[in-house]
């Protein structure tokens, strides 16, 4: 009698097998981090997110739900920004036809204390990272101070820097197993009331998305352009018409872990800041869990290159969820 139970739960656990399989292929596809630019004029603007250049299966959905804190650092002759940013973004994805995917996402940011100044010169002085003048200053300053453009704000906490709105309509090319490749566009609505970051705004974006998919390698790029219109920077000095932003990233997938390394690239968006001119650049490192239908997400971001054009340590936990 022992022998038939144990003969029936096996048969039965052969029998789920396949549909839990079939579950986990149907909803593992993730895509690259989803991580937004942290670069100071970037972060505030809109910036196209590096992309899957696969579709998802037609009638699926996600919803997802980020949380960021950064660490911001740059002095220039004409210019210090000191302070502390962060944001929380939530929204949903879905897959209308096997050509055609929407996402639509609002994004809050706003600065407050997060402490991070002690964390990040440890990190700079434990991987042999110059401070880049940072020591010279106290630390857990929220400030933008400049003479010449009359800026004098002591305390950035409380203060929205960003209240977004962003629609995102992706259009699949090309799909096979290994190779994916869609095209984009984006419309971005920027609405902040009050503040030294107070404006209304447009934006529009085009991007290509590239991702190639091998047993556990998986490698995804896109390249997009960004048309902000006529509005003024903080400084009261223009930004840029458009610009340019490239990302790749690879992620190697084990079991539930996937381990996940990204470059992203966004050119300057201003022209009165040696600066924020010059191109930024920032790596992620980033931790996924994957569960049945749903998974977890952890980065560090940090700066390379131009080390006054981006932040100098951000931290993003993100939550997935595919129905």
């Amino acid at each position: 009698m022992l022998m038939k139970k144990n003969l029936l739960f096996t048969l039965l656990g052969l029998t789920c097998l396949p549909a839990a399989q079939a579950q986990m292929i149907d909803f593992d596809d993730y895509g690259p981090l989803r991580v937004y630019a942290q670069s100071p004029m970037q972060s505030i603007n809109h910036t196209p997110l590096l992309r899957s250049g696969f579709s998802l299966p037609n009638g699926q959905r996600e919803w997802y739900i980020t949380a960021n804190i950064a660490s911001m650092w740059s002095e220039s002759d004409v210019l210090l920004a000191d302070y502390y940013q962060n944001a929380v973004t939530g929204g949903v994805k879905w897959q209308m036809s096997d050509a055609l995917m929407l996402d639509i996402n609002y994004r809050w940011g706003f600065s407050a204390d997060n402490h991070l100044d002690s964390l990040t010169m440890w990190f700079h002085d434990s991987f042999g990272f110059d401070q880049n003048g940072r020591q010279n200053q106290a630390k857990h300053q929220n400030q933008i101070q400049s003479k010449e453009y009359g800026i004098h704000i002591d305390d950035l906490n409380g203060e929205t820097l960003e209240n977004a709105l962003t629609a995102y309509l992706g259009y699949q090319l090309v799909q096979t197993e290994r190779h994916g490749l869609s095209l984009g566009a984006s419309l971005y609505f920027k609405s902040v009331d009050s503040g030294p970051f107070a404006e209304d705004s447009f934006a529009q974006s085009i991007q290509i998305n590239y991702s190639y998919k091998n047993g556990p390698h998986n490698v995804n790029s896109s390249f997009g352009v960004s048309f902000i219109e006529d509005t003024e920077s903080i400084s009261t000095n223009h930004y840029d018409s458009r610009f340019t932003s490239i990302g790749i990233g690879y992620e190697y997938r084990t079991g539930r872990h996937g381990w996940l390394a990204e470059i992203h690239r966004y050119e300057g968006l201003v022209s009165w800041d040696e600066n924020f001119s010059d191109a930024s650049h920032e790596a992620l490192l980033g931790y996924r869990y994957y569960l049945n239908t749903s998974a977890i997400e952890f980065t560090l971001v940090e700066n390379f290159e131009n080390m006054d054009n981006s932040a100098d340590i951000a931290y993003t936990l993100g939550y997935r969820h595919k129905f």
